[in-house]
Order: structure tokens, then C-alpha cells, then sequence
């Protein structure tokens, strides 16, 4: 028997890189049922797995196959929901240490209600973020302005932010840096510059995949696959084609407030304990919104969140 991580997924079929570096294809032996949650996948990217090994020969050429027995126990995943009427989910990646948001101000906007909706989903996934600004060699003054606000805002949240110009190679050593001996999932919405970073971050990778898959509109990204590269400096980044944010959790009215640290840390002042932060008497929480602690835009994105706008689409 051997372990080893799951690094590719197609189908059926996952390819497993043992502890030795060697790369496996494998089939699931049996039927796993993944506690607390109802994939249509057993098996994902970034999974520590248990296999049993054999040769096979296809195509006149040796292919050491095998089958994966069990599953280590995750520390999270991310999921994106399955587009049939069954309810279920996704898995898309599994054992994450960073999610990477590449956001732009411009060229195009990356809405605040997208990055919040973004962070909150990677807060219940217990997934630490990196914001990344790119592409500021085509902003303007005001533009650089503007990022230069929302980096403030994040950052004191506690949000690692960096910007870069994949175009003019500016920041990308700082962003290896943040990527170091981590494993990382990359998204972005369409045209923020994702593959051209993962690109000089990386030289050599074939992500033709994704960007075709970026040129299509959300929704079409039924059958995309997630593939785990190794990075030469540490680490690994895993893409997601088509996949451009986490698959939001079913939440709670009482949970969301948990997901904006900013305003769980200041409702431990609010008059009561139950305190929706839209409409009681003696709220911190609208009170800080007043003073300027708490962002406006946040705050508007938690109390959409609270309503349940669109709770479920992944915003153009």
C-alpha cells in the first residue's frame, strides 16, 4: 500500500503523485461516502490518498496504474454546486493553505460585493486569502487611488494584499514569496490576467484549458477539471478552470457574521446577543459603519448576504 496526494483529476480517472514523486493513474476501488457532505465526486484535486499499485501496459507504452482504497481525513475543501437537481456538490479542491483572489479595479472591476462574497466563502472554508490587485500599469490616477483604498481596507482586516503588473513583471517576486511551500488555489473572474500570472510565476505550464474556458460565459463550466502543479521554489498552485470563485455555503443567518472577522469582533459590544446588525438599538456594528471602522461596502455586502440576494450566483 501506498500514499501519496491526488494532483490531477479526469473523469474517472485521478493521477496520485506518491511520497517518492512517482505519478500514478488510479481508479477508486469501492464507493466512499465523505462525511457531512453529498459530492458528485468521490475523490479531488489535493486529496492525501491510500492506494494499491499494478502495471498495466496501454499503447505499447507502461502506465503504472492503481487503485485508490481510502482517504485521509481533509482539513477543508472548497465545492462548487453541481448543476443538476440532485442538491449535491462538487468538490473542487481539497487541503488548501491559501486561496489567491486576483482582483483588478479596472479592466475589468472586480466588484467589492464579489471579493466579500469571495472572502466570506473562504472563511467558512477556514481557507486563509491572498488578495492580489493586478494589472496596475493601466490604471489611472484615480484607479490606483481607489485600489490603494481597498487594500487598506482588507488589510486591516487582516487580508494579505499585494498588486502586480503581470505585464510589466511587477510584483511577481513578492508574490512566489506569499505562494512559498504553500499549496494554493488561483481564481479570478475572466480577463484579470489569472493564466498570465500563473504563467510567469510558473514558466513552462500548459494552461491553454483555462484560458479557453475564461473566454466562456459563468454557467458553461459544467465538465472543467482541477489540476495541481508543483511550483519550482515550493509549494503548489492549483488551478481551477472555469471556476471563478468558491461555490457559496447554505449559511445561517447567525453564521454570517462570522465570516466578516471585522464585524464578529465588534458585535461583542452590541446591546444584545442576537443582534442582526440591520435595525436594533445599540448595535456596535452600525455604529463603527458610522465612524468609518467598518467599511460601508462590507457592511453592505454582509447585509446582502443576510437577505439572501442572489445568495447562490456567481456574480459576472
Amino acid at each position: 500500500m501506498k500514499q501519496g496526494v491526488v494532483i490531477k483529476t479526469t473523469g474517472s480517472w485521478f493521477t496520485v503523485e506518491a511520497e517518492n514523486g512517482e505519478l500514478f493513474e488510479c481508479k477508486v476501488k469501492g464507493n466512499f461516502r465523505i462525511k457531512d457532505i453529498k459530492s458528485t465526486n468521490p475523490v479531488a484535486v489535493g486529496d492525501k490518498v491510500n492506494f494499491s499499485v499494478q502495471d498495466d501496459i496501454h499503447n505499447n507504452a507502461e502506465v503504472k496504474t492503481g487503485w485508490i482504497t481510502s482517504i485521509e481525513d481533509r482539513k477543508n475543501y472548497i465545492i462548487r454546486r453541481s448543476p443538476n437537481l440532485s442538491k449535491q456538490s462538487h468538490i473542487i479542491a481539497a487541503n488548501i493553505d491559501q486561496a489567491v483572489l486576483v482582483a483588478t479595479v479596472a479592466w475589468p472591476v472586480t466588484t467589492t460585493t464579489f471579493i466579500d462574497r469571495y472572502l466570506a466563502s473562504a472563511e467558512a472554508y477556514r481557507i486563509p486569502v491572498l488578495l492580489v490587485f493586478n494589472k496596475t500599469d493601466l490604471y489611472s490616477k484615480e484607479e490606483k487611488a481607489r485600489m490603494n483604498e481597498l487594500i487598506s481596507i482588507y488589510s486591516k482586516i487582516g487580508y494579505l494584499c499585494l498588486s502586480t503588473s503581470a505585464k510589466k513583471n511587477q510584483g511577481i517576486e513578492e508574490l512566489k514569496n506569499a505562494l512559498k511551500e504553500k499549496t494554493n488555489v488561483i481564481n479570478g473572474h475572466s480577463g484579470v490576467g489569472k493564466s498570465t500570472l500563473i504563467n510567469l510565476i510558473q514558466p513552462g505550464l500548459n494552461l491553454k484549458t483555462s484560458e479557453i474556458s475564461e473566454m466562456h460565459k459563468t454557467g458553461k463550466h459544467t465538465t472543467a477539471f482541477s489540476a495541481m502543479f508543483k511550483l519550482s521554489f515550493g509549494g503548489y498552485i492549483i488551478d481551477t478552470p472555469g471556476i471563478k470563485g468558491f461555490g457559496m455555503l447554505e449559511m445561517e443567518a447567525w453564521e454570517i457574521p462570522h465570516y466578516f472577522p471585522e464585524i464578529f469582533k465588534i458585535s461583542e459590544n452590541c446591546q444584545y446577543n442576537n443582534c442582526s446588525h440591520t435595525h436594533e438599538p445599540g448595535c456596535a456594528v452600525k455604529e463603527a459603519v458610522e465612524a468609518g471602522d467598518v467599511a460601508a461596502s462590507r457592511y453592505i455586502s454582509y447585509v446582502g448576504l443576510l437577505e439572501g440576494e442572489d445568495k447562490y450566483r456567481k456574480p459576472h
